[in-house]
């Protein structure tokens, strides 16, 4: 077990690779067969970390694999030449370097956004670098992602107004958010860029294209993708898994685009049982938004109390899950933790027990 404070600014130590005209930025936490995340839109190692949804997500996966993690060329603490548009071919050589200093030679890459069509030009050009190619949120061409004009206006306003752009944004990427989950996110997001950063680092989003690359990735390939994604819609996501030879699609309830929002827990389970880590080891904590804190006397969390006053009114999973807002399979995890825990053998001892024991 890895302790949380591993995962934290105090602790994070920056280290370098040079890719070309980049000086990359990379940093890791864990131990383990090792897991690349390659950077996305607008990403920064430090202050990344001070946003409990994607410390919590980092931290999940370092109890279970040494984690590295870089800011992409055009990002974060990467400095980077502006001579002209940060290229596909920019990105690849950044995640050869990273791979390079961290002196490993093949790793699972986990890709979200605009990460994948780097990730897959990755897997493609060096497919004896990845081992497994996790891919969240994914789409081939940035240009299918909306109109030409949608695009070219969505830059224009990120660059003449970040406030205005970040709220526009975080009402597509996490438009389930309550008020306090979108004052956090746009207060990362503007800590993570200046608004010239950030529209640049979009242009170069929207020129992505890993059509041609996409056909001839060899590794092993898990394409996960939310059913109400806004961002990149679930038909991006079901073309980069028919594009990529023996891919897998997994779809997912939820709204959120991004892999540690909304129900994170479910996609991290779904990430590290592909990456080899046996079911029986995972140890997942779901995002803070996701459930409320256990006291710390109570032999089941609150949520899987939550859960099981439910059943006990008679609730089906299905239905738990819409007045939760949780996927059907995170709703049947938490009640099969809870029996565990109780010892009890059947959902019925489970409830019946909550029931006999209020809060």
């Amino acid at each position: 077990m890895f302790h949380t404070d591993l995962v934290s600014r105090s602790s994070t130590t920056i280290r370098r690779a040079w890719s070309g005209s980049d000086d990359v930025a990379w940093t890791e936490v864990g131990e383990g067969d090792p897991i690349l995340i390659g950077g996305w839109w607008m990403s920064h190692l430090v202050h990344d970390l001070e946003y409990e949804p994607i410390r919590g997500f980092i931290d999940a996966l370092a109890r279970h694999r040494r984690v590295i993690r870089m800011d992409a060329p055009g990002s974060g603490l990467t400095r980077s030449s502006r001579g002209s548009s940060i290229t596909v071919e920019r990105h690849v050589a950044a995640l050869g370097a990273v791979l390079d200093a961290a002196g490993v030679q093949s790793a699972t890459v986990l890709a979200g956004s605009s990460g994948a069509p780097v990730a897959i030009e990755f897997a493609a050009s060096h497919p004896d670098r990845v081992s497994g190619l996790i891919l969240s949120g994914a789409y081939l061409r940035g240009a299918d992602i909306a109109p030409e004009g949608d695009r070219d206006a969505l830059v224009d306003l990120v660059r003449r107004s970040w406030g205005v752009g970040g709220r526009v944004m975080s009402d597509v990427f996490f438009p389930d958010a309550t008020g306090e989950q979108q004052r956090a996110y746009l207060r990362h997001q503007r800590a993570s860029g200046s608004s010239e950063a950030a529209a640049e680092a979009l242009a170069d989003v929207y020129a992505l294209d890993a059509t041609a690359a996409a056909g001839t990735v060899r590794a092993p390939t898990l394409v996960l993708h939310r059913r109400g994604d806004r961002a990149i819609p679930l038909a991006l996501g079901a073309e980069t898994a028919r594009a990529v030879p023996g891919a897998e699609l997994r779809i997912l309830e939820g709204t959120a685009h991004h892999p540690w929002h909304g129900d994170s827990g479910t996609l991290l389970r779904n990430a590290l049982e592909f990456a080899g880590v046996d079911a029986a080891e995972l140890d997942v904590v779901e995002a803070s938004q996701e459930r409320p804190a256990s006291r710390p006397d109570a032999p089941i969390s609150d949520r899987e109390r939550q859960v099981l006053l439910l059943v006990a009114q008679g609730r089906t999973d299905a239905q738990i899950a819409d007045e939760l807002y949780l996927s059907v399979h995170t709703v049947h995890r938490h009640v099969a933790n809870a029996r565990r825990k109780l010892g009890v053998p059947s959902r019925a001892a489970a409830a019946a027990w909550v029931t006999a024991h209020p809060d």
